[in-house]
């Protein structure tokens, strides 16, 4: 019954930043394990970055050091800043619960970095 509304994609020039936002509602949102997932054109689906109910935040290699994964509890919102923008970073950006996967996803935000 969790419902998640993606935002925040858009079109960026390499090097550029974007900050995406997770909204979640019909759940208790503080005790769950959130992530940010992506899917590229002709790509599986990745786990990019995760952050614990907790505040405690894994990346993956490639966004390490680029990407950073936050989330205030009392607006049910995950975030993703993601800066110094890769070509490489486009795709479709999806939140979900991490753990146990929730099985309806969300509608997604693009993200394209292009000049």
């Amino acid at each position: 019954q969790a419902h998640l509304v993606e935002s925040g994609g858009g079109l960026v020039q390499p090097g550029g930043s974007l900050r995406l936002s997770c909204a979640a509602s019909g759940i208790i949102f503080s005790i769950y394990d959130m992530g940010w997932y992506r899917q590229a054109p002709g790509k599986q689906r990745e786990l990019v970055a995760a952050i614990t109910s907790g505040g405690s935040a894994n990346y993956a290699d490639s966004v390490k050091g680029r990407f950073t994964i936050s989330r205030d509890n009392a607006k049910n919102t995950v975030y993703l800043q993601m800066n110094s923008l890769k070509p490489e970073d486009t795709a479709v950006y999806y939140c979900n619960e991490v753990r146990v996967g929730w099985g309806s996803w969300g509608q997604g935000t693009q993200v394209t970095v292009s000049s």
